[in-house]
């Protein structure tokens, strides 16, 4: 799906920047051994977590899949990106989240989802 006429919300990085995410992808791919679906998610869950953040991630991911592409990447997404990246309300999950006051809670099912449906989907 594309989204014609959206306005970007993520802002550019600076060269320094930019070659540090590079390198760090970089250096995850050649260390890495293993089923090559797991490098490919993992790669873009740390694209995606640019652009809407870790609380999108664990509603898009189990915990124990992000730990598994935390340590493919060598990273923890929660220091590496802000809780609520710029294009996080662009997630139906994240939106449908808002409304409930502990997160945690939400994604573990604890606490019953109004609309659940749209958090499964993202």
């Amino acid at each position: 799906m594309t989204m014609r006429g959206a306005k970007r919300k993520t802002p550019d990085i600076d060269p320094a920047e930019a070659f540090r995410r590079h390198k760090l992808l970089d250096e995850a791919i050649v260390r890495f051994e293993g089923n090559m679906d797991e490098l490919e998610s993992a790669l873009g869950m740390y694209m995606i977590g640019r652009h809407f953040g870790w609380k999108v991630l664990y509603i898009l991911h189990s915990k124990r899949t992000v730990r598994k592409y935390e340590e493919i990447l060598g990273i923890s997404i929660r220091e590496e990106f802000e809780a609520e990246g710029p294009d996080a309300d662009r997630s139906n999950g994240f939106r449908a989240l808002k409304s409930i006051t502990n997160f945690w809670k939400a994604i573990s099912g604890e606490t019953p989802i109004p609309d659940k449906k749209l958090v499964q989907k993202g």
